[in-house]
């Protein structure tokens, strides 16, 4: 699996999945621009410390070549400007990742949408979704005059169902969407669209939040058993250097597609060596052991619910999602959100 000679563009670099995507481009030998707000030489978001160059840093150290570019990609003409930059550098474009997110702050949970904040909704939808038409309008020209590519949107969770609150629902159901639209027009053109979703992601973010390091990430099982099937950004980033050096990619043009997925097919390990459990069998797994245990705990009644949101629409687990749905009847909960 090599990308030597590659000209990659991820597009919200500065943590999260779009640094572990940077970083195992550059593992693969691509060059790779990484874009983002937050630089050295001011921060976007004041609570955490990650920055672009350190990104691009990231991906030197793995053999690949980072570029820092700032880009807000809210403002269509800067990133105009970067496509520009790189046709005049490079002349091609052989990669596009939309990872731009930025909406954990606005994110409220719990919250129906009759209540939610609708200013911190629309900045949410912004910064999740409009960056990405914005910049797969101004990549994608530049891919086709190099000959095609590939284009990946991040969601989170390959369902149709619901994920628990309408802006953030919103935003990674359209990831998905956008895939799927942008292959349809693409049909005829050699640029392949399709989505990818990683699993339980031990972002930087997540680490604090446990009070671990990736180093003693399994500290934090005790916590929250669920957390011996995540995976490092890492692992995300290693199935779309894959995807990006399968030369029959285009066989999944518009579909979404999960990393725990892709680690099978493409016989991947994480950065520690192992390959995390399968997430939906490690979710069903849990839900399984719920429901023969008797009454749920407070905990338990809120995952089953999402799974059974989850689940709508999903014609292969009508009967699953049926014994949820009763089991939370049966337990004095109610079975929908």
């Amino acid at each position: 699996m090599t990308l030597q000679d590659r000209i990659a563009l991820v597009a919200g670099a500065t943590r999260g999945a779009g640094r572990g995507i940077a970083r195992a481009l550059g593992e693969a030998g691509a060059t790779v621009y990484c874009t983002g707000r937050s630089t050295r030489t001011g921060t976007i978001d004041p609570q955490r410390p990650e920055t672009i160059e350190e990104s691009a840093e990231l991906v030197n150290a793995m053999g690949g070549r980072g570029i820092a570019v700032r880009v807000d990609h809210t403002e269509e003409q800067a990133v105009a400007a970067l496509i520009t930059r790189i046709r005049d550098e490079h002349g091609r474009l052989d990669l596009v990742v939309n990872d731009i997110w930025g909406g954990d702050a606005l994110t409220e949970w719990g919250k129906p949408f009759w209540e939610a904040d609708v200013g911190k909704g629309f900045t949410m939808m912004e910064r999740a979704v409009h960056t990405h038409i914005i910049t797969s309008r101004h990549a994608v020209p530049l891919m086709l005059e190099g000959g095609g590519g590939l284009l990946v949107e991040i969601t989170d969770g390959a369902f149709q169902g619901y994920r628990g609150q309408l802006f953030y629902d919103l935003c990674k159901s359209s990831a998905m969407r956008l895939a799927y639209a942008m292959s349809v027009e693409l049909a005829d053109h050699p640029v392949t669209a399709l989505a990818v979703t990683p699993g339980f992601l031990r972002s930087e973010a997540v680490l604090d939040h446990f009070g671990v390091t990736e180093s003693n990430w399994r500290d934090a099982i005790a916590t929250d058993p669920h957390f011996a099937a995540s995976e490092s950004p890492l692992l995300v980033g290693r199935a779309i250097a894959a995807l990006a050096a399968d030369p029959a990619v285009g066989r999944y043009a518009g579909h979404t597609l999960t990393c725990w997925d892709l680690a099978r097919h493409y016989d991947l390990c994480d950065a520690d060596g192992r390959r995390p459990p399968h997430w939906d069998e490690h979710l069903e797994a849990a839900i399984e052991a719920i429901l023969a245990a008797g009454p749920p705990s407070d905990d338990e009644r809120f995952l089953l619910r999402l799974r059974a949101a989850q689940l709508d629409f999903d014609t292969t687990r009508t009967a699953h999602r049926a014994r949820i749905l009763a089991f939370l009847e049966r337990h004095a909960g109610r079975g929908t959100m």
